[in-house]
């Protein structure tokens, strides 16, 4: 069990670091247009192109605190363990999702309760 939690860490630490790098990218390159297009049609793309990046730049940094938080978790020793009902989250699960914070039971209830 041991070997496997290492090659899931290894996983999340490497995760982490390319969203650590894409975040930040997106935050450097911030999509920033005049708002002065020459068409209308142009001020409609940058806003469209602007909240595009906006969403996308969500996305990464809410997966990213997700890592993060997973590899706390290794730290303290929870790693694996669901948040919501503290019974062992399914090995399966964690392969395929290693920032799981909860089992398959949890997750489903929690979104249908939505």
């Amino acid at each position: 069990m041991s070997g496997s939690n290492d090659v899931l860490r290894q996983r999340l630490q490497s995760e982490h670091t390319r969203l650590l790098e894409q975040v930040n990218r997106l935050e450097e390159n911030d999509y920033r247009g005049s708002g002065y297009g020459n068409h209308i049609a142009d001020d409609g793309t940058e806003t469209y192109e602007q909240t595009k990046g906006e969403s996308i730049k969500r996305n990464e940094a809410l997966l990213l605190w997700q890592v993060e938080h997973a590899l706390r978790k290794f730290e303290l020793g929870t790693y694996g363990i669901c948040e919501n009902c503290g019974v062992p989250v399914d090995r399966a699960r964690l392969k395929a999702i290693p920032y799981a914070q909860y089992c398959m039971e949890c997750k489903s209830r929690i979104e249908r309760s939505g």
